[in-house]
């Protein structure tokens, strides 16, 4: 009765270290990026990626506008941010504060110049008209407009979650993955949720980073205040990232020496 019983035990730690092996493992083809699009296909060496999209200024944006000229006197009021006092150490808040909002009407609050619209403008178009409009006060003047507000969220099964700013003119997914710390093993690549803002509400587009063809994507390259999402796989509950499967395992290992031992004797 005893030997049965011992037999039942063997047999059912074995069971249980298989089933755990076999839970914690997923499949390569889950957790590789840009795979080939047909399983009989190579890996192809050149796509078209579609032309980046100019962002187009919308009401609540923030800009940040430089102006310099000859006139030292003009570049004070000018820049210092519409009545804010001008700073000389720069980080994201003094930027945010001495930054122009666009109101509802689309325009922002130009020193001396009063309102100029700019919705709907690329940033180089709004930034062409107010030169226009300041060069009739001031001669050879050079303005640059950056959004400030240029954020990107990352949510769910990424390594380092939450909004992260960029300082470029565009990017796209995989730099932002990229500073992230990547997706976790157990974050599903085939249906990565990218929202989206338009005018009528939010847009959801579902995107599969494990096809190659996903650089010809239009919605590779990102707009600011996107949001993606990285769902966990459907296995995840039934796997651990950080369980402690060798102790498990040599915990497991321990006792089915043990049991042998004993048995023998």
């Amino acid at each position: 009765m005893k030997r049965k019983i011992n037999y039942s035990l063997i047999t059912g730690l074995k069971i249980i270290a298989i089933l755990i092996m076999f839970s914690s493992c997923i499949p390569q083809k889950k957790i590789k990026y840009m795979q080939p699009t047909h399983k009989d296909s190579t890996n192809r060496a050149a796509f078209a990626t579609p032309a980046y999209q100019e962002y187009h200024i919308a009401i609540g944006d923030n800009l940040n506008i430089n102006v310099r000229s000859l006139d030292v006197k003009s570049n004070s009021f000018f820049n210092s941010g519409g009545g804010a006092n001008s700073r000389s150490v720069y980080n994201d808040a003094s930027i945010y504060l001495s930054s122009y909002t666009v109101d509802p009407e689309g325009n922002i609050i130009f020193p001396f110049i009063g309102p100029v619209k700019v919705a709907g403008l690329t940033l180089d178009e709004s930034q062409d008209k107010i030169a226009k409009i300041l060069n009739e006060y001031l001669k050879e003047t050079t303005i640059t407009v950056k959004l400030v507000n240029y954020n990107i969220t990352l949510v769910g099964e990424v390594r380092r979650p939450g909004e992260y700013k960029v300082y470029q003119s565009n990017i796209n997914l995989f730099e932002v993955i990229a500073m992230a710390g990547d997706i976790t093993d157990y974050g599903n690549r085939n249906k990565v949720k990218l929202m989206r803002k338009t005018d009528e509400g939010t847009a959801l587009h579902i995107l599969d980073l494990t096809r190659e063809d996903i650089l010809e994507s239009p919605y590779f390259y990102l707009k600011p205040n996107d949001i993606i999402y990285i769902e966990p796989l459907k296995g995840k509950q039934f796997a651990f990232a950080t369980f402690p499967y060798g102790l498990l395992f040599s915990t497991i290992s321990l006792t089915l020496v043990l049991l042998t031992f004993f048995e023998l004797k």
